[in-house]
């Protein structure tokens, strides 16, 4: 089955195809930890982008050459582009305002072309919002930025790995090409007030712009939108209230598969913001009921599905055909379009716990199992026993 077939099968039986093995507990807790790039004052990835960056100003600047000095000197192999457009605004007196779309994309190395690989898509805006002054915006999103920015980290060298491993054997047509994208949007946020025209710019123009770009004849995808399996986008990540319903019926498998992951993590542990994780409770207390973030697993079809009522930078993708994953709280937080969204009001197990979640569901849907650096411990250690066994046969 080609893949562009696949693409018109039930969301059901899409996310069947696209199997994928789970990691294991060991690999889980092998993943590296930020450390202290999340710290709002010095941290590497994070602290960076805790400065106003209003499309058009010096800060935007700033900060997309952050994203772009990570990439270039940290993992070379992502291939960056750009997708550029302007707009006036309400608040520009006729101007134009420039806005910067960065893409990030790591394809399985024997791609020769365009429109032959299906992407799992991770998103974030990164530009603030004019009003209040010296707005910040560290959960709107400046941190969900870093997370994607140490999920492609974490996930690297196990990418290099995997394909390094297959290369010359006969790949499965379906599962064996997929990639991965970064995409990190400007110009989310309205200048004025929330309407159509005077919001998500960037993402309006890069969706208008790859729906009209078509890859060669005879492509496995016929557009850079057909290319994207999943849309997953991060926003108003790190401060409480975080909890995420299940917003699209189409994507709930999606929803599942991430939800299991964070169930599984917090069983283990690994969540520092859960009021189990070792650093909040005794030995001897009873554990307390999980505050799930993604709390709608058991969501039927017949209940309230809500992911029309929210307008972000999903929206010109879903419009378009894109199966999107809205990772957005409902409420939104406390401090959302407020001036104490700023850094010193992130919660930092929160940010490293949907980090983590986010590394993890990447993992998981790169089928990185064996391949993350336990994994690779575990490699090297079954070469060496088959090198002594073949030893001893001699």
């Amino acid at each position: 089955m080609r893949v562009h077939h696949l693409l018109l099968l039930p969301a059901i039986l899409r996310s069947a195809v696209l199997a994928y093995t789970p990691l294991s507990e060991s690999t889980i807790q092998g993943l590296p930890s930020p450390g202290k790039d999340f710290d709002i004052k010095d941290g590497a990835l994070l602290s960076p982008i805790l400065i106003p960056r209003v499309p058009g100003t010096p800060g935007s600047e700033q900060v997309l050459q952050h994203f772009v000095d990570f990439f270039s000197d940290t993992l070379p192999d992502w291939k960056l582009s750009f997708q550029n457009s302007s707009s006036t605004t309400p608040v520009s007196n006729g101007k134009e305002v420039p806005f910067r779309n960065l893409i990030a994309t790591r394809d399985p190395p024997w791609v020769e072309r365009e429109g032959e690989v299906g992407r799992l898509v991770l998103v974030a805006h990164y530009d603030s919002k004019l009003t209040p002054k010296d707005f910040i915006g560290a959960t709107d999103s400046a941190a969900p930025c870093a997370m994607l920015m140490h999920a492609a980290r974490s996930i690297d060298n196990a990418l290099t790995q995997k394909w390094d491993d297959m290369a010359g054997d006969a790949l499965d047509e379906l599962e064996d090409q997929k990639g991965i994208q970064i995409i990190l949007l400007d110009g989310e946020e309205a200048f004025s007030s929330w309407t159509d025209t005077d919001s998500i710019y960037g993402a309006r123009a890069l969706a208008e712009e790859w729906e009209n770009t078509y890859h060669p004849p005879l492509s496995t995808f016929s557009t850079p939108l057909a290319s994207m399996d999943l849309f997953v986008l991060l926003d108003l990540l790190g401060s409480p209230p975080q909890r995420v319903p299940s917003y699209y019926k189409t994507s709930h498998w999606a929803y599942l598969n991430m939800a299991d992951l964070e169930s599984r993590l917090r069983k283990m542990g690994s969540f520092k913001s859960s009021p189990n994780h070792k650093s909040k409770r005794f030995s001897n207390e009873p554990r307390k009921k999980e505050p799930m973030f993604l709390y709608e697993a058991d969501k039927k079809d017949t209940d309230r599905w809500t992911g029309g009522y929210i307008g972000d930078d999903h929206v010109p993708f879903i419009a378009r055909g894109v199966e999107v994953l809205h990772i957005i709280p409902s409420p939104f937080p406390d401090v959302w379009h407020h001036p104490d969204d700023d850094g010193e009001h992130l919660d930092p197990d929160i940010v490293e716990d949907w980090a983590l979640l986010t590394v993890t569901f990447a993992a998981e849907w790169m089928d990185l199992e064996g391949y993350l650096d336990d994994g690779k411990k575990d490699r090297r250690s079954a070469e060496v026993l088959k090198d002594e066994l073949n030893g001893e046969m001699t």
